[in-house]
């Protein structure tokens, strides 16, 4: 069994392997495998806006099937003294900046209660086919997903499979429902 660790390094490496024109594509594919699923009757949709530089599945095309279905869109801004996040509506008005570690986020805006987000896309390195997830292990998300309601779904978006192994799991780590990749959806 790899740990974490071997399990990050391997996925950052597949992920840096990837040309800007996979990642578009597949993205793309990503967005219309979404499309295909049952949860566009929600309001309140979270969205992480994806770090270009780690070459994460672009979120853009989900952005706008969200905006185009006249969707609540709500991102976060990470508070690293304290690992946690906020989580702000998308506006129009609402100013986008990276931060230091390459994430864009919401500068100011209208804060939402955790309790009202229907439906979290989940940034993922990699998963198992138990719905166990990898991230860049700092448990910003773990944390979030703690707080989400019991009936939130939480829906990875992966360019790859699941990997094969179980993943070690910690009482914390929170497992998600659904990934989507560019060719399928797994459901756990």
């Amino acid at each position: 069994m790899m740990n974490k660790a071997e399990i990050r390094r391997l996925y950052k490496q597949k992920r840096q392997n990837l040309s800007s024109t996979q990642i578009e594509e597949q993205s793309i594919a990503i967005a219309n495998q979404a499309l295909k699923l049952d949860i566009w009757q929600h309001t309140y949709y979270h969205l992480f806006l994806s770090i270009s530089r780690h070459k994460e599945v672009d979120t853009s095309m989900l952005l706008h099937i969200l905006q185009g279905k006249d969707k609540q869109i709500v991102v976060s801004k990470s508070h690293f003294k304290t690992q946690t996040l906020s989580h702000y509506l998308l506006t129009d008005a609402t100013a986008i900046k990276e931060n230091s570690f390459g994430i864009p986020e919401p500068q100011d805006g209208l804060e939402v209660p955790i309790n009202k987000i229907d439906v979290v896309f989940v940034p993922l390195l990699a998963y198992d086919y138990l719905g166990n997830r990898v991230g860049y292990g700092k448990g910003f998300y773990d944390r979030f997903l703690q707080h989400c309601r019991k009936d939130t779904l939480k829906i990875g978006l992966s360019f790859f499979e699941p990997i094969n192994d179980k993943l070690e799991t910690k009482p914390h780590d929170v497992a998600i429902d659904v990934v989507v990749t560019p060719n399928r959806v797994f459901k756990f």
